[in-house]
């Protein structure tokens, strides 16, 4: 069974007017050929309708928040990623379409190259430059069109279960186009699906909470400050956690056990002034209970002091 208020809150923005000409879909080239995206269509809305009562006998939802979301405009979902079945359950659950990104590699099999696109993905090359380049600009035109866009700031599944260090990718899409990011927690499908297990356990719990939107409009006018992006996507990592409960570590997924502890960092000023007269210092600390609201009070400790550096000289 599962427990959820019908959604029924206003949309927190409107579309943003105009077309991204030459961005309404992406192409990925996949084992066979090149396979289309366009995000998700009337293909999903078929499933969910099929498929939903079928999950809804196979597991035990508990949904939360839901009533959150809007009923209609852009808006950017950002869950913590820890089974296969992550996207694939808030797909069934949410009100209306919503499309979300996924490594190219499901496109050199047959099982899913034609599949996955129809549900909603975007196939994105995580070699970056111009190849990636192509799914971010179909993601951008999905919102653009006044749709969700699902998106995992983590990157990609966390094997160990802990929640990582956020990617970029969500602030800088909410700047562009101009909508809110809601944080999203998933509880357990690494038990229903751990990672490389071929098929789902039945009959497990599964959580899904829908957080407080993050509303990023009064950053629009510094999209392209790689700082303003870090304090966003820190203070999203936070949400999630507060959500999820999951145990931080700020470091990328993937990236090497020695490539430094989970740290606390801090602001601290203290007597002396540094080269441009300014007295400040900043220490990175190890400390255990690290989490993302540390991270988010250190970047914004950086953000205002290179904005008063900036407003002392004007």
């Amino acid at each position: 069974s599962a427990s959820c208020s019908e959604p029924s809150v206003p949309a927190p923005t409107a579309p943003v007017p105009g077309s991204a000409a030459g961005l309404c879909s992406g192409h990925v080239q996949g084992g066979r050929g090149h396979v289309k995206a366009q995000g998700a269509g009337l293909a999903q809305q078929r499933f969910r309708r099929v498929a939903r009562p079928v999950a809804l006998r196979l597991w035990d939802f508990r949904l939360e928040g839901f009533e959150r979301l809007p009923a209609e405009g852009p808006a950017i979902l950002a869950p913590n990623h820890i089974s296969f079945l992550d996207s694939a359950f808030l797909m069934l659950h949410v009100p209306r379409n919503i499309s979300f990104v996924g490594k190219a590699e499901y496109m050199d099999s047959w099982k899913t190259r034609l599949l996955f696109p129809m549900m909603g993905m975007i196939p994105i090359d995580r070699s970056g430059g111009e190849k990636s380049q192509a799914a971010l600009d179909t993601a951008e035109a999905v919102l653009r069109r006044g749709e969700l866009f699902g998106i995992f700031p983590e990157g990609t599944r966390s094997r160990d279960g802990v929640l990582h260090k956020g990617r970029t990718g969500a602030a800088r899409l909410a700047l562009k186009v101009g909508c809110p990011i809601y944080p999203v927690g998933v509880i357990g499908t690494r038990e229903i699906q751990p990672p490389d297990a071929p098929f789902p356990r039945l009959f497990r719990d599964c959580t899904i909470r829908i957080g407080r939107p993050l509303n990023v409009q009064r950053y629009r006018d510094r999209a392209d400050d790689r700082m303003v992006l870090r304090q966003i996507t820190d203070e999203l990592m936070f949400e999630v956690r507060e959500l999820t409960g999951q145990q931080y570590r700020n470091v990328y997924v993937g990236a090497a056990e020695d490539a430094g502890p989970t740290v606390r960092a801090t602001v601290r000023a203290v007597d002396g002034s540094d080269a441009d007269g300014l007295s400040w210092q900043c220490r990175i600390a190890g400390h255990e209970g690290n989490t993302p609201h540390a991270a988010a009070h250190f970047s914004r400790s950086l953000f205002k002091r290179r904005h008063c550096k900036r407003a002392k000289y004007r």
